[in-house]
């Protein structure tokens, strides 16, 4: 003790716990500072653990970057395809159709979108297959692969069939008439996005492209990239420079971008909410350094009055807050880790207790509590909490810093 810093030295000899009114405020304190952090740590791991499940979910539905926005000739397939292909990071391209169509089974109706891809070149046709529950991804000739929810709107299963109407089936045009197709459900998939499962279908690209009469034309081109992030950004920035109004080229993260700005923006105000725990804490502790001051008033004379310098007084309370900020991030985040570690037995074991499903199954429809957490969060987190803890010593340091030996001593 005796080697350490004057300021130091000093610093924790104040703070060395007595029965005192005083050290039951900084228990406080430093009780407010763990919890913060604890729960700060808990919730924003659960709230990564969502959004990167999202991004994971979406990312195997999607294709990383698509050529979309109107009606594309075959020459004009063919080019953009072998352009795509040429860039760096891209693994595949191929065509595909996707628009709105009614589909009517045993009476029931539902307006799902209509994807048709070719098996054979479709790039998210094996990312898709991983998510059958039931069937088979099979799409060869009039078949359909339905979304789960959308199949039980439907009242529909495997080997059922569905009729489908496109936008041709309701125009008039003269005296011509067109019948809607018929479809076998061959599998069913469940993605865990509720929009997905309950308004997406499959049909091969030969079925779309005659229920929307586009000949050999297609309504966009897909992309799988070596990156889904950096990758498709730059295959999306080089492919649009080569598109004519009104195509362009969209990674899967910008036409997903206000789904994943919500979690975004949930993760943040979350951040500055269960930050005011840690503010509230660093209010008890600026009292007990304010407390301590006074009570130290003679002694703070004594040492103005033999020399010392106004810094190192100033440096005996803001280390005070310091310290005790260092001790309550500490336990923070060691109970923070351990909580994140086993955020699915501490579940299951409140939910037992209190006979309540905390994570239901199928309202999220994941098996277990997403919880990922990044070094930078946790970096971000205790950091603040250290901050605002030393600056919570500021004020009191700065008042035990100004004051004058004749003044702390003229009631002696």
């Amino acid at each position: 003790m005796r080697r350490l810093p004057f300021e130091l030295f000093l610093g924790l000899r104040y703070l060395k716990p007595k029965r005192t009114f005083v050290s039951v405020i900084t228990l406080i304190s430093l009780t407010g500072v763990v919890l913060g952090v604890w729960v700060l740590i808990a919730v924003i791991a659960v709230m990564s653990g969502f959004d990167r499940e999202l991004r994971e979910k979406l990312v195997g539905m999607h294709a990383h970057v698509v050529v979309s926005g109107g009606v594309i000739a075959p020459r004009e397939v063919e080019r953009l395809v072998e352009e795509a292909e040429r860039i760096p990071h891209t693994r595949a391209a191929a065509p595909f159709v996707l628009g709105l169509v009614l589909v009517e089974a045993g009476g029931r109706v539902a307006t799902p979108y209509m994807k048709g891809v070719d098996p054979a070149k479709s790039v998210v046709v094996e990312r898709v297959a991983k998510h059958v529950r039931y069937g088979q991804l099979d799409l060869d000739g009039e078949k359909v692969v339905l979304g789960r929810e959308l199949a039980m709107q439907l009242g529909v299963f495997i080997g059922d069939r569905v009729t489908v109407y496109s936008p041709r089936n309701i125009e008039r045009r003269g005296e011509e008439v067109y019948l809607p197709v018929e479809l076998e459900v061959t599998g069913i998939f469940e993605s865990g996005l509720f929009e997905y499962d309950a308004g997406l279908m499959f049909v091969s690209l030969a079925t779309a492209q005659e229920l929307y009469e586009l000949g050999a034309s297609v309504h966009g081109i897909e992309v799988v990239t070596d990156d889904p992030m950096r990758g498709a950004w730059q295959v999306a920035h080089a492919l649009h420079g080569a598109l004519a109004p009104p195509l362009r080229a969209q990674t899967w993260a910008q036409m997903n971008r206000q789904l994943l700005a919500a979690i975004q923006v949930e993760k943040t105000v979350m951040f500055f909410i269960l930050t005011f725990i840690i503010v509230v804490a660093a209010f008890g502790i600026m009292s007990t350094l304010i407390t301590v001051t006074v009570q130290k008033t003679r002694e703070i004379g004594v040492l103005k009055a033999l020399g010392t310098q106004s810094r190192k007084v100033l440096g005996v309370f803001l280390l005070q807050g310091f310290v005790v900020g260092v001790l309550g991030v500490a336990l923070g985040v060691v109970l923070g880790l351990v909580t994140v570690a086993n955020i699915n037995p501490i579940s299951q074991f409140l939910s037992a207790m209190f006979g309540l499903e905390l994570f239901p199954k199928e309202i999220y429809n994941l098996p277990r509590i997403p919880a990922h957490l990044t070094w930078r969060d946790l970096v971000t987190i205790a950091g603040s909490a250290l901050v605002i803890c030393t600056l919570a010593g500021l004020a009191p340091a700065i008042r035990a810093a100004r004051l004058e030996p004749i003044e702390a001593l003229h009631h002696e």
